[in-house]
């Protein structure tokens, strides 16, 4: 069959080298020079990316390969159908080739399969139906997503290259689709059963996305559209539906833990602003919330956003929230974040004092094996919390509390806040933290003999306070001179009427 001249070409020649090297299979690949790779993957790129630019590859529906050569159509038609079969064939192994070992050719793989997404854009392989309806390669960018989220390997510094690709708006709305997409046909496969380093790709490839505001800010597009204004994906509301979609496809599913918390750490201010409802979280964070440790702690961020701005109504909320205050709660990473909030939930002075002074008491017994650190944060938290609510100072006006722990009243372990008899109590704990061995601890805890000021503490620079700055700030001190005797020692035993003192001194 007589060919254009293009098929003869040294771009034509490299890429039927291309062809008979993909064809020897993964072996040859694996197994070859990543050098000899990496030039066939460029001589790829330039041969295929001037057919895209100068039309010569078949547009519409590609017929089988076979059927066209055997047929009795043009040399030039063969031609673009034979063509168009090699184009495609190389894709393929361009998006298998982003899973080598060898990280230059999985980015250069990347990068080549990006060209393609460009230019098959700006010169569609697909028919037209009407003049003015906008084309976009969304099989082609299947395939790069596809390999920036394999199963079975970590792939987030290939996903780190990518995201340059992901500050084009049109790019980052079909590449939400396409992880939607991917989540409903993985996931379905494995029966609930996580899938770590699946899960840990996409949530490196869809948590750095940065959504616009408004639908002004939607103005880099890779592909140039004459008619912009009539393209779905120039409209606000559609970056949204597309982004909850994913999300929720995605946390639908069972989470590894790790995976879980650094969710729930980036929900409140990178998710939850930008879908359309919102609401939709209410199962994903009560679930969290019930959990239990760190991960309900870390949960309180969202559901406070959700009960506070959509009129989420969260039965035996102040239950759960007591529940969680045990040792660990002055331990944790999240400490800062978590009495953030708590001092928020607390804020209202229409609870009651009996919900209050629980709390009180909670945060009180736990303190007294709390490291200083946490201490000179939670001891002006109460006193806050005394100041909003008057009615729990009766705490504080029974300085005779229990000789011994069985006497108090409170019940520690009881889960009902109105059964916890906190109001019959004292707070003997904080009273003993007076004696502590940290002097800045007893000095704040001797306040409470004092009559409370009306002003409120600012706890918000001691609530990240850690040991490390703690430490810093003693030997930092600069230490007064303390008298050791009373007396001057006068003498060699230091006596007053010391003989030897009229025979030895000390000089």
């Amino acid at each position: 069959v007589p060919l254009p001249k293009l098929y003869y070409s040294l771009e034509s020649q490299q890429c039927w080298q291309w062809s008979s090297v993909t064809r020897r299979g993964d072996a040859m690949v694996e197994e070859g020079d990543v050098e000899e790779v990496l030039g066939a993957l460029r001589a790829c790129g330039r041969l295929f990316g001037a057919l895209l630019e100068r039309g010569e590859l078949f547009v519409g529906r590609l017929p089988a390969e076979e059927a066209v050569l055997a047929g009795g159509g043009s040399a030039e038609e063969k031609y673009r159908v034979w063509m168009r079969h090699r184009y495609n064939d190389c894709v393929g192994w361009l998006g298998e080739l982003m899973g080598h070992g060898a990280f230059q050719v999985k980015e250069l793989s990347l990068c080549t399969l990006m060209k393609f997404v460009e230019l098959e854009a700006e010169y569609p392989l697909v028919k037209v139906e009407w003049k003015g309806s906008f084309t976009f390669p969304r099989e082609l960018l299947k395939v790069v997503v596809d390999g920036l989220i394999p199963l079975n390997e970590d792939a987030s510094l290939l996903i780190s290259r990518f995201q340059e690709y992901m500050e084009y708006d049109d790019i980052r709305y079909f590449v939400m689709k396409a992880v939607t997409e991917s989540i409903g046909q993985v996931m379905q496969k494995t029966k609930e059963r996580p899938l770590p380093f699946y899960q840990q790709n996409i949530f490196s490839l869809i948590s750095p996305i940065n959504m616009p505001n408004k639908e002004l800010d939607l103005v880099k597009f890779m592909v140039k559209q004459d008619n912009r204004q009539e393209w779905k994906v120039s409209k606000l509301q559609a970056h949204k539906q597309a982004f909850e979609r994913m999300w929720l496809s995605f946390l639908k599913h069972k989470l590894p833990t790790g995976i879980y918390k650094k969710v729930l750490v980036i929900l409140h201010d990178s998710i939850l602003p930008y879908m359309n409802e919102p609401t939709l979280m209410i199962d994903f964070l009560t679930v969290a919330y019930g959990i239990g440790g760190a991960i309900s702690l870390l949960a309180l961020n969202g559901l406070f956003i959700l009960i506070h701005q959509h009129n989420l109504e969260y039965p035996d909320f102040y239950k759960k929230l007591y529940s969680l205050l045990d040792p660990s709660v002055y331990h944790v990473k999240y400490r800062a974040r978590f009495f953030h909030l708590l001092d928020l939930f607390l804020s209202s002075s229409h609870l009651p004092a009996y919900l209050v002074a629980a709390f009180i008491k909670r945060l009180s017994r736990l303190a007294l094996t709390a490291p200083p650190e946490a201490l000179l944060m939670v001891i002006p938290f109460i006193c806050n919390l005394f100041r909003r609510h008057p009615a729990c100072k009766v705490l504080v006006h029974r300085p005779n509390g229990p000789g011994d722990l069985s006497e108090d009243p409170y019940i520690m372990e009881q889960e009902e806040l109105s059964e916890s008899r906190a109001l019959e109590s004292s707070l003997w704990e904080l009273q003993s933290l007076q004696n502590h061995y940290h002097p800045d601890v007893a000095k704040a805890a001797a306040i409470l003999n004092l009559s409370l000021s009306e002003i409120e503490d600012d706890i918000s620079g001691l609530l990240e306070l850690s040991a490390s700055e703690l430490f810093d700030k003693e030997v930092k001190k600069s230490a007064a001179t303390v008298p050791l005797e009373f007396e001057q020692v006068r003498g060699l035993f230091g006596k007053k009427n010391d003989i030897f003192a009229e025979h030895f001194s000390l000089d």
